[in-house]
């Protein structure tokens, strides 16, 4: 395992296991939170933001968190291992709001700073609905790598 990718629900934990993970097998750590993100919550332009993955993903080896379902084929093809957080809806909502509370007002040590921890109605809505949207798809995703990658879910 050189080049590992956690995927999940937001609130699903893929910060902190990449970050443990990161630290215990001394790979290189990549939160594509930092990278998509720019102070004061500005996007990075689509096009710019496949090649900042692109060229990520060539390192020899990394722990990448996130999910960005625009860079994941280049994120799946780069991996060797995947690791699918999936974990009950109210568990991540939990997550989020506790995360909220512990952040407020402050940059995770996962984001890009000038980007305080914040909760919408956009970011609920999105981890609410990640079993019924997202799910299904990652798993064939996933599914369709048998023997290619090792997938842990």
């Amino acid at each position: 395992m050189r080049r590992i990718l956690v995927i999940g629900s937001g609130g699903a934990g893929k910060s902190t296991l990449a970050r443990l993970m990161s630290e215990r097998l001394r790979l290189p750590l990549v939160h594509l939170d930092r990278m998509y993100w720019r102070p004061g919550w500005k996007e990075t332009p689509k096009d710019e933001f496949q090649e900042i993955v692109s060229s990520a993903t060539a390192a020899e080896s990394w722990i990448m968190d996130g999910n960005y379902s625009g860079t994941m084929d280049i994120r799946i093809h780069a991996a060797d291992t995947i690791i699918f957080l999936d974990l009950p809806r109210l568990l991540c909502l939990w997550r989020i709001v506790r995360r909220q509370l512990q952040w407020r007002g402050r940059s995770r040590p996962d984001m890009t700073p000038g980007c305080p921890e914040r909760l919408n109605g956009e970011f609920v809505s999105w981890v609410w609905n990640y079993p019924r949207r997202q799910r299904v798809e990652v798993l064939q995703r996933l599914e369709a790598l048998t023997g290619e990658k090792h997938v842990v879910t």
